[in-house]
């Protein structure tokens, strides 16, 4: 007689990959996800579903998007190259944008828009916050104004509204944020509140105080320093505890 004992279903939280020309492992293109963010969301209980973001030619199937997220609990939306700048219409493209894919930019656009008209749990992070930004009608600063201003390698103390789901998630109103990123958010999307700020006043946390569901963004990449410090965790905690 088996004496295995029965484990709760994790909830399956949709992680959205990144296409990546090669790796050390494949002789071919591979479509990927940071390790830090796949372990973040296994040690907050939930199992890391990888979505395959295909959208050809930068056309996507709404329909095909809805019913993939369907199955899932929550969402997780990583952190990536820029979004294309025709996604929130400007004309002209600054010259330190970098790495843009066009497919990966519908696909990420239209899990934005159907997991928070279900009311799926969502945590954005990085370029996710700011794909969820443009999915709104927002725009974004193309770059924030060159090396001395930009927040490429860099971990700084970040504000939090007192009360807010980030700073309720993290369990403080003052988070160390590690940052990698040239954009930032400029006009806000639909609906959006910002609710956390770097000292030099970037937006650095959003929130939709009347979305359907669970909702977080984050302009930092929590899974950098997640396994060793609480307050990052817990973000993944709270994303997952909405999804069970």
């Amino acid at each position: 007689m088996s004496t295995r004992t029965h484990t709760p279903t994790r909830p399956l939280i949709a992680l959205p990959q990144r296409f990546s020309a090669s790796t050390s492992a494949l002789r071919y293109e591979a479509v990927v996800t940071a390790r830090a963010l796949a372990d973040a969301v296994l040690r907050a209980g939930g199992e890391p579903f990888m979505m395959h973001p295909y959208a050809p030619e930068g056309r996507v199937d709404e329909a095909e998007v809805a019913d993939r997220l369907a199955r899932c609990d929550g969402v997780l939306l990583p952190g990536g190259g820029d979004l294309t700048p025709r996604w929130y219409s400007e004309a002209s493209v600054h010259e330190s944008v970098y790495d843009v894919d066009e497919e990966q930019d519908a696909f990420d656009l239209a899990v934005a828009r159907h997991a928070l008209a279900a009311g799926l749990p969502v945590l954005a992070v990085c370029r996710g916050l700011q794909a969820v930004n443009v999915a709104l009608g927002g725009t974004l600063r193309q770059d924030m104004g060159g090396p001395d201003r930009e927040h490429r390698h860099v971990v700084h103390p970040v504000r939090l509204e007192s009360g807010s789901a980030v700073a309720r998630a993290a369990g403080t109103e003052r988070v160390d944020a590690s940052c990698f990123h040239h954009q930032c958010v400029d006009r806000l999307g639909d609906g959006l509140v910002v609710t956390g700020r770097a000292a030099d006043g970037t937006v650095e946390a959003l929130e939709l105080p009347d979305g359907r569901g669970w909702f977080a963004a984050v302009q930092w990449h929590p899974e950098d320093t997640a396994a060793k410090d609480p307050a990052q965790q817990g973000l993944f905690d709270a994303l997952v505890a909405a999804a069970s």
